[in-house]
């Protein structure tokens, strides 16, 4: 039995070493065979010269060049460089998995052929009070939406994961990554698995760390992409992936909507707010119940930064790819570290 490791990386110093030291530290089926391959986007950081170090230290881990230094090439570089093999794991640079993780993976794929593809559950890590604000938001369910990996108590399946495992034939069958997609390039694959009658699942009790953004403009501008790509996938496929991503532009809409409330009765004002009063009552109610002492209004302020950003770059998406007809911008296509 083979196993590919694909790294995604770029600048990622801080987090490289433990991530590669965590995936050899996890237990493997008997007799199978590793292969780890950290695709580096040209890291200016000194990621590269640790990663050096790493392959001097560990067998079958290599270094692969990503001049476009963007992430489906990445995947699907490290993918290519693999060879053709039986299992292929992605794990994201800041991921750092549980000593159980791979074997388990393997064996929820070996023990049901109608599951295609299969991750753990995340466990988010910061590095700064920012960062520790950031993580309890993005795994609150009031923050990412109700069914949303992130807030799973229980294995089970669902339409996307974190640092997932596919057997290798799921790439024969429905193709690779697709490198227009700067974001949201599993989401698209997931998407395909399902079309094609696949499916993912979470095992609960497999676990990754996951070091968020830790600030503000990297939290905004993350999930602005995340919205603008998603109608860009959506336009691909010729139908929305999920229900919950169009929540937040709607509210977008409806807090433009709200400039125009002089032109109504005042009765129909008051009905128009409920909304406005549910989500502050919203804010209130999941700001007290993740946030730490004395950072209430701090984090608080980290829903609607989430739900508006996606929001916006949902509707810039539909604006310029269904609208105007027009390609990515490629301000969108910068990174957001």
């Amino acid at each position: 039995m083979k196993l590919t490791v694909v790294i995604p990386c770029r600048n990622e110093r801080p987090f490289i070493q433990q991530c590669i030291a965590a995936i050899y530290d996890c237990s493997l089926p008997s007799g199978c065979q590793l292969q780890v391959f950290v695709v580096d986007g040209m890291s200016d950081d000194g990621t590269r010269t640790v990663v050096e170090a790493c392959c001097a230290q560990y067998p079958n881990l290599y270094l692969i060049d990503n001049p476009k230094k963007l992430t489906p090439y990445a995947f699907n570089l490290g993918i290519h460089a693999g060879g053709v093999v039986d299992y292929v794991q992605i794990v994201g640079a800041r991921h750092i998995l549980s000593n159980n993780y791979l074997q388990q993976c393997i064996l929820q794929l070996q023990s049901d052929q109608s599951v295609w593809g299969v991750g753990g559950q995340i466990q988010n890590e910061s590095v700064n009070d920012t960062g520790r604000r950031i993580s309890a938001v993005m795994s609150s369910s009031f923050g990412v939406g109700m069914g949303n990996f992130r807030t799973m108590t229980a294995s089970g399946y669902t339409d996307t994961v974190t640092s997932p495992m596919y057997p290798y034939w799921v790439f024969e069958k429905i193709g690779f990554f697709d490198e227009m997609l700067v974001r949201n390039q599993d989401d698209d694959f997931n998407f395909r698995i399902a079309e094609a009658g696949g499916k993912l699942y979470l095992i609960h009790h497999i676990s990754l760390k996951y070091y968020v953004r830790a600030t503000i403009n990297g939290l905004r501008k993350q999930y602005f992409q995340y919205g603008y790509w998603k109608v860009f996938v959506n336009q691909k496929h010729g139908k929305m992936t999920t229900l919950r991503q169009l929540f937040p532009p709607l509210f977008v809409v409806y807090l433009a909507s709200l400039s125009l409330l002089f032109l109504v009765p005042s009765w129909v004002q008051l009905l128009y707010l409920v909304p406005t009063a549910l989500y502050i009552f919203g804010l209130l109610f999941f700001g007290l119940k993740v946030s730490q002492s004395g950072q209430l209004l701090q984090t608080t302020f980290l829903f609607p930064l989430l739900h508006l950003s996606y929001g916006m770059g949902y509707l810039l998406g539909i604006i310029e790819f269904i609208v105007l007809r027009k390609k990515p911008s490629d301000k969108q296509k910068e990174l957001s570290r």
